[in-house]
Parts: C-alpha cells; sequence; structure tokens
C-alpha cells in the first residue's frame, strides 16, 4: 500500500560528530568531484594529501566545539520545527553530504516509508554546482543503486524569496541599531567562497548571493543610513577565490562592522569558530571599535514559514 505522505528531504553538508571522524569527513569532501574535478584516481590521491595536509588544523578547529561539529544537530531542530509547520501529511528526513546521515542512508528510509513524493529542499540558500547541485546528484544516483521509485521534486534555491531576506533583516536590525554607537555602520554580506573558475564556468552562485543581499539591503531602509558589501569567506587552497575576502572587506572598513552569514542558515565551523573568534579578533587587532555577528536563520519563524510554503 502506498503512502499518501511526502517526504521532505532537508539536504545539507554535514559535518565531523567526532575527532576521529574529522579526517575521514574531510576525504569525503575533497574526494567529491564536484569539489575536485579530476579523474576518480588523481582526485582519490589528492584527496588523501589535502585530508592529511589540513587534519590537525581542523581538529583544532571542531576542539572550539567540543570535538565535533554542532551541524547535524542544529538541522535536526531545524527538521522538527519543519515538520511541525507543515503537519501530519509530511515527514522531513536530514541527510548530509559528506557524514552521517549519508544521503545513502536516508534514501533507504525513505524507502521503507513508500511515500507518494520527496521533495529535495537543500539547506544552501543560493545554488551551486559544488554544493546543491551535487547532493542532488548523490541523491538521483543512490535513488537509482537503492531502486527508489518514488517520484521526486527539488527546490534549487531561495536566494531572492522574500522569506530568506525577512527573517535575515529581523535579526540585522538590532545588531545594525548597537553598531551605530560606534559611528555608521557597515554591513558585511558574508558567504562562503568559491573558487573563480567554477564560476567562470556558468556557476550561478555569485550571481545569487548578489541577489540574496540586495533583497535583505532593500528591507532595511528603516535602519538608517549604512554601508553594506558583499565577501567572501572560508577559502581553501591557493586558487584565484571570489573576492574581496572578509580579510579585505574588514582591513577597509575602519568603522563599526554588522557581519551577516549570508550562505548559512544554521550554526557550524564557520560561523561559531571562523566569524566568532578568528574574525572577531581580527577586528579587534584591525581597531575596529565594533564587531557585531548576526545569528543564522536557524529556526526563525519567518525562515521556517518559508521553507513550508516551498514544500
Amino acid at each position: 500500500m502506498v503512502n499518501k505522505r511526502t517526504a521532505v528531504v532537508l539536504l545539507n553538508l554535514g559535518g565531523p560528530d567526532t575527532q576521529q571522524a574529522v579526517g575521514p569527513f574531510l576525504y569525503n569532501l575533497f574526494s567529491d568531484p564536484a569539489i575536485i574535478p579530476w579523474p576518480a584516481p588523481l582526485r582519490q590521491i589528492l584527496a588523501r594529501g589535502i585530508s592529511a595536509l589540513r587534519l590537525r588544523k581542523a581538529q583544532g578547529i571542531y576542539a572550539h566545539l567540543g570535538g565535533g561539529s554542532p551541524i547535524l544537530a542544529n538541522t535536526q531542530k531545524q527538521a522538527a520545527v519543519l515538520s511541525e509547520e507543515l503537519g501530519s501529511a509530511y515527514q522531513v528526513f536530514v541527510a548530509m553530504r559528506y557524514w552521517h546521515p549519508f544521503i545513502a542512508e536516508t534514501v533507504a528510509q525513505v524507502k521503507d516509508g513508500n511515500f507518494a513524493q520527496v521533495i529535495l529542499l537543500p539547506l544552501y540558500p543560493q545554488f551551486s554546482t559544488t554544493t546543491t547541485e551535487s547532493s542532488f546528484r548523490e541523491w538521483h544516483s543512490q535513488s537509482l543503486v537503492q531502486k527508489l521509485g518514488t517520484p521526486s521534486r527539488s527546490v534549487d534555491s531561495y536566494a531572492g524569496h522574500a522569506f530568506f531576506a525577512q527573517a535575515y533583516a529581523d535579526l540585522i536590525r538590532p545588531q545594525l541599531a548597537q553598531a551605530k554607537r560606534w559611528g555608521r555602520p557597515r554591513l558585511l554580506l558574508s558567504a562562503h567562497g568559491l573558487p573563480q573558475s567554477v564560476v567562470d564556468n556558468g556557476d550561478p552562485y555569485e550571481d545569487q548571493v548578489s541577489q540574496s543581499s540586495k533583497a535583505i539591503v532593500e528591507l532595511l531602509k528603516d535602519c538608517g543610513e549604512f554601508d553594506w558589501q558583499i565577501c567572501y569567506q572560508s577559502r581553501v587552497g591557493p586558487k584565484r577565490w571570489l573576492k574581496p575576502s572578509l580579510d579585505e572587506a574588514l582591513a577597509q572598513a575602519q568603522s563599526p562592522v554588522v557581519v551577516v552569514p549570508i550562505s548559512f542558515v544554521s550554526e557550524h565551523s564557520e560561523t561559531l569558530v571562523e566569524l566568532d573568534i578568528t574574525y572577531a579578533q581580527k577586528a579587534k587587532q584591525m581597531g575596529i571599535p565594533f564587531y557585531g555577528r548576526v545569528a543564522t536563520v536557524s529556526c526563525h519563524p519567518l525562515f521556517i514559514k518559508g521553507l513550508a510554503a516551498l514544500c
């Protein structure tokens, strides 16, 4: 008998849950052809090398978080709140790209549930071949392997959707108000970096980050005067990446700054360590009078209601 309910699958990056998992997690990440588009044997060799080189630094980052990433727990909270918003006609699952629960594990769960349809809902607001498309490709590949015949549809992105912009604007306003005590603030809309070559090959990520930024800034006209700038964080390796970097943006600021993690929707190492510790310290060293960091939209009611509406 076919279940008439809909399975909603939240797709996310994933993160190591222990110090011992950091190495395997890094290998899974760098062995993805969407990240390193080399032939399989060479890519796997390179992935092992990069993982080994980055292991100690990455373990140090996760040590600040108790040894592992909180991304799974935070995504599960979002799944629970979204499930409540959607009601009994839906069941919400979590699928991670590079660590447990892997997409293959979630495909098996959905198959056991015998659902009428599947909605793939990425927790990447802006579409990229390196994130959203990689997760979609893995889902469809695993669905074929496991013979999941359930029809599926997907949400590609919600970069310019009002609910996403409104949720972030709601979180930004109090930080801007606080920053104004130190002068005219600068809003730094910080997205995860991407190699320039990926964008040059047609990836829409940079355009969608711009779309998100403009939608948010448009809603902040009631906040008085402030400057704003898009920038990028989390660069890895020697390639040319999208610019300006968050380092460069901070160096140019000379004013109170408010940082918005515009490409993230839950707290994890890039926000809790990179933004809250590393860049907060850099801002202090640069003499920036105020450094504010806006929380991710996480379980903000506007964000969750928007995701439900997409479903």
